[in-house]
């Protein structure tokens, strides 16, 4: 078996969101040169359910982190559109200062929050994601000239320093940074197109969405119809955007990732009854 590397093919990944907390979440959302979908010419928020739009209360209250009189750790959170260096300094305090150099440093908040909500669906716009690029090429492996094909064990270790962040951070601290922050990612969200929803029980959902990923077994075979690599199984091919992305990881990567995603759904699921 060989093992090759696309040619010009650049890796961009980015990560995701913290989805949950810091941005919303934890998890990393990568783009490789696997069965991309085209980018949408716009993001629009899908129509909530009859379900979303009767509900006014939410099913997993969160209460912020708010200022405490005197104390003098916290300050006053700064209007939306200015979060930017506020929530960057929070993230990078969270998860080292790794992190720093590649968050994007406009409409972070915003990008997060469209990220998580994103990652049931089969696309991820690349404008909206937190998070730049750093190089590196898609990896995979081949029983011959002309396959079959497989998803790299290479491959999965281009993850494995963002892995290694997300699970090396103090979960506590990632939910109080959240809860810090929790009033602008309402607000983002709602200016997404929710008015009538909440972002706690959206990322809850994410979360229960991303746990249910099948683990496949290894290696993952993979078909090339034209340029860009497919999943073989069809019914791989047919998940979202989110649960490719913990496929491509591999199944140690994606194991460690599910940990954490258990652990901080225990922090801020709480239940409304």
């Amino acid at each position: 078996m060989r093992t090759f590397e696309l040619d010009n093919t650049e890796f961009k990944w980015l990560v995701m969101l913290l989805l949950a907390v810091g941005a919303a979440g934890a998890l990393w959302y990568f783009r490789d040169d696997i069965s991309p979908s085209p980018e949408p010419a716009a993001v629009a928020a899908p129509e909530p359910t009859a379900a979303e739009s009767a509900a006014r209360e939410p099913l997993h209250p969160i209460e912020p982190l708010s200022l405490t009189p005197g104390a003098g750790e916290l300050i006053e959170l700064p209007p939306l559109d200015e979060s930017d260096s506020y929530f960057a300094l929070a993230l990078v305090t969270v998860f080292g200062s790794a992190l720093e150099d590649l968050l994007d440093d406009e409409g972070l908040i915003d990008k997060s929050v469209a990220t998580v909500d994103n990652l049931t669906r089969s696309h991820v716009a690349e404008k909206i994601r937190p998070v730049g690029r750093i190089q590196g090429s898609f990896v995979v492996a081949a029983a011959g000239a002309n396959g079959p094909y497989y998803l790299s064990p290479d491959n999965y270790r281009r993850y494995d320093f963002l892995v290694n962040m997300l699970t090396g951070a103090d979960l506590e601290e990632l939910a109080s940074t959240y809860r810090r922050f929790y009033p602008l990612i309402q607000e983002a969200f709602t200016q997404l197109g929710y008015p009538d929803a909440y972002f706690n029980d959206r990322l809850i959902a994410v979360i229960d969405h991303l746990l249910a990923t099948p683990e496949p077994g290894e290696p993952v075979q993979l078909v090339q119809p034209h340029v860009l690599y497919e999943f073989a199984d069809p019914a791989l091919e047919a998940l979202s955007s989110g649960q490719k992305l913990l496929l491509r990881m591999g199944n140690d990567n994606a194991a460690r990732v599910r940990a954490v995603l258990e652990e901080l759904r225990i922090r801020i699921a709480q239940s409304a009854d």
